[in-house]
Order: structure tokens, then sequence, then C-alpha cells
């Protein structure tokens, strides 16, 4: 099953996935062991303007739809996931700018991406993951500027990011409406990567804390308004978590296609293992799995081009697909055997990134508290 694509979307998905395959995908398995992406890797995306397609025109990008854009990550997750949403998480913070900011914060933000730069989203802390409204980070109006101080966990891009969207209170007292979003120079004093995340896969996206220590931003950096951000966050998220979806269909995707691949060479009892049934069944009920959920993902991305409100949608489409990728990727390791706990083929690896998914964007627990709760109002 494909998708009826356009002949502009096949030419730019044919484009990523030439530079996915040849020129990133050889430099994944070293870096995972490394757990670092070299930088200059970064440079195949930024030439091909990946870190742009979501960057509306009137801003120097190339406005891509939601549709095309998931297709082409999609690709680009292939390869690898981590690398994928290294770029993916530029446009996690400019949603925060398209849907509250200012076109003078839109253009800063576009202005420096444009040349090659990555953006990070900072809203998560240590003791508010999924209780947002916990985070403790302060904003402390002190004339003309407010002085940001706490400290971030679990942030992607944070060492490696120009700009920062940045979730603070500005009234600890007033809960979930004392927070504040802010667009924040990643070169601004007091400002400071924190420690790294040692994780078990999605190794190539760069994870660390991130530290504020009276890092100073004038009342042009709100995003919104004051004692806004908390809306401001979650309609951001409302996009992502359904977007993000589309580097698992990536994932699921590869694991198909090496299952596949290695049923076909690999032989028992003197015929190939592909035309055995019990892995027959394995493979066909990957590929119902990776093509389900492409459909849900772009039909979502299709509500989200033509303006509708996908809190719910989104919450269904993150947590059928993340949720799906665990067994295809399950699947993958059990059709190579042994082979496939050997870090010899990339399956392994493949499973280790997909167990991310069901987490972040908002666990697959809260999706579905926000899908049975508009159940009950219904």
């Amino acid at each position: 099953m494909t998708l009826p694509y356009t002949e502009e979307q096949r030419e730019l998905m044919a484009a990523v996935r030439e530079v996915a395959r040849n020129e990133v995908a050889p430099h994944v398995a070293a870096a995972d062991e490394a757990g670092a992406c070299p930088l200059d890797l970064y440079q195949w995306g930024f030439d091909m303007g990946l870190h742009m397609v979501e960057i509306p025109e009137e801003y120097g990008g190339m406005g891509l739809s939601y549709e095309t854009c998931a297709m082409l990550f999609e690709e680009l997750a292939w390869a690898d996931s981590g690398y994928a949403d290294t770029f993916v998480t530029g446009f996690v913070a400019f949603r925060n700018i398209l849907l509250a900011g200012t076109p003078a914060q839109a253009r800063r933000f576009a202005d420096v991406l444009a040349p090659g730069a990555f953006a990070a989203f900072c809203l998560t802390e240590a003791g508010a993951g999924s209780d947002v409204a916990a985070l403790r980070t302060t904003a402390v109006l002190d004339g003309d500027e407010y002085v940001i101080n706490g400290t971030k966990s679990f942030i992607t891009n944070g060492s490696i990011a120009s700009l920062y969207v940045v979730f603070a209170k500005t009234d600890p007292a007033a809960g979930a409406r004392g927070i504040t979003g802010f667009l924040v120079d990643g070169s601004a004093p007091g400002l400071s990567a924190g420690a790294k995340e040692h994780k078990m896969g999605f190794r190539l996206s760069d994870t660390c804390e991130v530290v504020f220590d009276n890092v100073r931003v004038p009342r042009e950096a709100v995003i919104g308004e004051v004692g806004g951000g908390m809306a401001v966050a979650l309609g951001a998220l409302n996009l992502s978590r359904a977007f993000i979806s589309t580097l698992a269909v990536g994932i699921m995707q590869r694991a198909l296609d090496e299952a596949v691949a290695y049923a076909r060479e690999r032989r028992q009892f003197g015929r190939p293992i592909i035309e055995f049934e019990m892995v027959q069944a394995m493979l066909a009920d990957m590929a119902v799995k990776c093509q389900a959920s492409r459909a849900v993902v772009n039909n979502c991305m299709r509500l989200i081009d033509a303006g509708a409100d996908v809190r719910v949608a989104g919450s269904v489409v993150k947590t059928f697909v993340t949720d799906a990728l665990q067994e295809v990727t399950s699947n993958a390791v059990q059709v190579l055997g042994g082979y496939g706990y050997s870090k010899d083929y990339p399956v392994e690896k493949l499973m280790r990134d997909a167990k991310v998914f069901q987490i972040f964007e908002g666990t697959n627990q809260i999706q579905r508290l926000t899908i049975a709760r508009e159940l009950a109002k219904r």
C-alpha cells in the first residue's frame, strides 16, 4: 500500500532517500556506538534544506505541508530516527512561535536557523514530565528584562541549539496559569548544557540537561501572553506528537526491509526461511502495522494542514503507531534470531531506538487518558 503521492512529493522523497541511505546510514553504527552524531554529518541535511522545510516561505523557508514534511522525515528516519529528530525538534520549537509568537520572533527564528542551525524545546524537568504544571524554572521580571533560573531535563538538541524555546513560571502561585514561554538565544550568558543523557537507544539525538543561571531576556522574548505558556506548549505538542510518529514509521519500514532481506537469504532445512509459514506470518504482521501506521499518520497530517484540532487525533495516532512500533521491531529481531540480537545487524538498534517513542512527546499512558476523557464527554 502506498499513499497517493504527488509528483513533487515523489521527487522530494527520492532526494531524501538517496542522501539518507547513501550518505547518512553508513555512519550510523559508529555514531550509535559513540553515543553522539558528528556535527558535520548534519551538513547533508542542511544542504538539502531539511531544517527549513516547515518554515513558511514568508520567513525564507520552503513552506511545505505537514503531509509532505512527514513523508520526507519518514525517509530520513529509515536511516536513523535520532538523526531525523535533530531536525524535527527545530520545528517542534518553531510551532510555538507560529501558534502564539510575533512575526518578528518568527523572522528571528528563521534567520538564525537558515544558515544551518538547530533549536531546542525546553519544557520537561526532572520533577515535571507528564505533570507540566509542576515545573520549577522561574522567570522574574526585573525592569525591562526577565531573569530565568532553573534546569530543564531530557532536552533534545540541548547542547547544540542556537535558539531555545523555554517555559518558566512567571507566577509560581498560579500553577498552570503562571507558566510563560520565552525565545532565548543560545549565546545568552548563563545558559549552558548540563549532564548528557547516556541512553539505551536514540543515541544520535543530542539529549542533555539545559541550565539557566540568571539568564536575562527582554520582554519581547515572551511568546504569546504572560501566563499563557501552558496553552502554547500543549498546542504545539498536539501537532508534534502526531508528527513524531512519522519517524516511528521510518523505523518500522527499515525493520521490515531488514527482516525480509534476511529471510530471503537465510536458509534452514534446505530452503530460505521466508518460505516457512511462521516467518511469513511475522513478516505479514509487520507489513500490516507499517502500512496502517503510515496511513493514520498521513491522515492526521492532512487534518493539521486543513486547520483541524488534532488534540485527540494526535493522541490516537501517537499511541497506535508507537505501540505498533514495539511489536514490529521485536518481530524483526525474532526473524533474524541470534543475529538479530547481535550488533552486527541493525535490527537490535532499531529495537532500542523504538522504546523511547512510547515515552516522549507525552507517554502513551497520558495519551490514553486524553482519549478516554474525550470518550467520556461524548
